[in-house]
């Protein structure tokens, strides 16, 4: 896909999900954000970067650890995102963080602007994450730290089948090479090749649940990184595609609901 078309497909993507995000979301991903968090070792007074910050759950908490004294910043390419991203932090009256729409891979910022750089699951949707992870590091003060967060490999992704399905549905792949920086070593490799020391990484092993079938149905499709694609289905497209999509997950299914496993990859270094 040209990267172009990428990005684009991403941002509207994400202001489709926005409103079902947290929802679907919020608790999924827990496991993988406090890793991530107590990796990145976050001290009052620092000034953090959280790209691909989505409505800002990471955000919000790093600004809490900062706190008093530090600051956070939180870019998205959804402006849908960085919206509802603003308001919680008004209703939170979380007043030491501050959103931009930005893409990851040309962020706005001046070089060694910041102490710690995190990104919880959006390399993935770049199309040229190495640049991303590149930015990452030049934004970043010498002694910085950086933490990232992938999905995992594919074949640890029992929800894995989303994306076949739809593409096969649509007229050009959805999230291309998804799963290639959670594949072996690949995360890690990109922080290090954008000049990143002592990097580490951990396989995090997890399970996504689901009460029912509208539910799995939703994640997936509505507040997830196809929902773009999804909101152009006709209503009998929809169906057919939940069809496939639970029949994916069956060997999942427990009574009504189900237990879905899934695998973060997480890699921190130091600038």
């Amino acid at each position: 896909m040209d990267a172009r078309l990428q990005r684009r497909v991403q941002r509207y993507g994400w202001d489709k999900a926005a409103p079902y995000y947290e929802r679907s979301w919020q608790a999924q991903l827990e496991p993988h954000q406090s890793a991530l968090l107590a990796m990145a070792q976050l001290a009052p007074g620092e000034r953090v970067l959280d790209v691909a910050c989505g409505t800002g759950i990471v955000t919000l908490k790093a600004a809490a650890l900062v706190a008093p004294g530090g600051k956070v910043a939180g870019t998205d390419i959804s402006e849908e995102m960085v919206a509802m991203a603003r308001g919680r932090a008004r209703t939170q009256a979380i007043a030491n963080v501050a959103f931009e729409r930005m893409d990851a891979e040309e962020l706005g910022f001046e070089a060694d602007a910041f102490d710690v750089a995190l990104c919880a699951l959006g390399l993935m949707y770049a199309p040229d994450p190495e640049k991303a992870v590149a930015e990452m590091h030049r934004v970043l003060k010498r002694g910085g730290r950086a933490v990232c967060a992938v999905w995992g490999e594919r074949r640890k992704c029992g929800w894995a089948e989303i994306f076949p399905i739809v593409d096969g549905r649509v007229q050009s792949e959805v999230c291309p090479m998804f799963f290639r920086m959670g594949t072996g070593q690949t995360l890690r490799q990109a922080m290090a090749a954008a000049g990143f020391r002592a990097t580490t990484s951990r396989r995090l092993e997890t399970q996504l649940v689901y009460a029912n079938a509208d539910e799995a149905c939703e994640a997936a499709f509505a507040g997830g990184p196809v929902a773009l694609a999804y909101s152009r289905f006709p209503a009998a497209t929809k169906d057919e595609a939940h069809k496939d999509y639970l029949d994916s997950l069956d060997p999942y299914r427990k009574g009504a609901g189900y237990s879905v496993p899934g695998e973060f990859v997480i890699a921190a270094g130091e600038k």
